[in-house]
């Protein structure tokens, strides 16, 4: 074996550990950004189940019946 013959099994073993590593990050961004969208649908499934429960869907508290001359 020629020298130039390892140095290029060398690069060439580089080159597919690189592409290895490249297709399992964009493996695992998939499957994060699935995640993601799961996780937002859940929280928008929680929120419109906690609105349809809880009553209206204002955040304004109910009148007091206080009775301080203010409100008299």
């Amino acid at each position: 074996m020629n020298v130039d013959d390892v140095v290029a099994e060398k690069i060439a073993a580089a080159r597919r550990r690189a592409e290895e590593a490249k297709r399992r990050r964009a493996a695992l961004q998939a499957a994060r950004q699935r995640g993601l969208a799961h996780r937002h649908a859940q929280r928008l499934r929680n929120q419109a189940a906690a609105r349809t429960t809880d009553g209206p869907e204002t955040d304004t508290p109910p009148a007091s019946n206080d009775t301080t001359e203010e409100n008299q």
